[in-house]
């Protein structure tokens, strides 16, 4: 049997680095999210985030590889930030409410990151085949849902329930929910089946 790591060793630690490293990377992204913000994911190249960071493009790529890359390491400090109000933060969220109660307080702080986010992420999710379960921190927001799936559903296959749950919380099914129903329904319509697979 394979046992899963505790949730809280799944967030991502900061990495130790040179002080102009550190310095360029976030030159780099602040260009990227200026950039980003004022043309959109798709209308900027990583030429011009190199030139917006007065970088070389060789630095832009060694340290981000490409746009897939920059859209993770932006994305970082927003996961991040909802792992730890998960970890620790208030109720329902956080500790000490009811499994079925934080799962909904999860989806629907999951979808608010999504959504206000939502070209960001589908850049990270879809850059490869299987991106989006590469990342760490899909690892941390399926051990959680499942977690609070088992505890909620004792005898349920958690691990399985908690992937669909997160299938129907990726950018692109997500975007296409908001595209054609409104974001609003898209987040009532998940918010719903999340309370499904805890009943």
């Amino acid at each position: 049997m394979v046992t899963e790591p505790p949730l809280e060793l799944l967030v991502a630690r900061p990495v130790q680095e040179r002080a102009d490293a550190a310095r360029n990377r976030e030159k780099v992204l602040a260009a990227a999210a200026r950039l980003f913000a004022a043309k959109g994911v798709e209308g900027v190249s990583m030429d011009a985030i190199a030139a917006e960071a007065g970088v070389g493009k060789g630095t832009l790529f060694r340290r981000f590889g490409d746009k897939s890359g920059l859209a993770v390491a932006l994305l970082d400090a927003r996961e991040s930030e909802l792992q730890q109000r998960i970890l620790s933060g208030p109720p329902p969220l956080g500790p000490g409410a009811p499994a079925a109660e934080r799962l909904a307080a999860f989806t629907a702080a999951y979808l608010d990151y999504l959504f206000a986010h939502l070209d960001l992420v589908r850049l990270s999710e879809t850059a490869s085949p299987g991106a989006r379960y590469r990342i760490g921190a899909y690892r941390f927001w399926h051990r959680h849902a499942a977690i609070l799936l088992a505890e909620s559903r004792p005898g349920c296959d958690a691990d399985v329930l908690a992937h669909t749950l997160l299938a129907a919380m990726g950018a692109e099914p997500a975007g296409v929910l908001k595209e054609q129903y409104g974001q609003a329904r898209a987040v009532d319509g998940i918010a719903a089946l999340a309370a499904a697979l805890t009943r």
